[in-house]
């Protein structure tokens, strides 16, 4: 099982301050993950489906 790092509230309420003035669009779910550091062990495998 692969173990997950999630941001504390107050990372996601800093970031959503931030979001909340910008003018653009939304990012994508990837790169909110990324901005807020919230990542998972073992990702690759899960999308490659455990193949070689």
């Amino acid at each position: 099982m692969a173990q997950t790092n999630h941001p504390s509230k107050y990372v996601v309420r800093e970031y959503l301050e931030r979001r909340s003035q910008e003018v653009k669009p939304p990012p994508t779910p990837e790169e909110i993950r990324r901005q807020l550091g919230w990542g998972l062990m073992m990702f690759d495998q899960k999308m490659n489906g455990g193949r070689s």
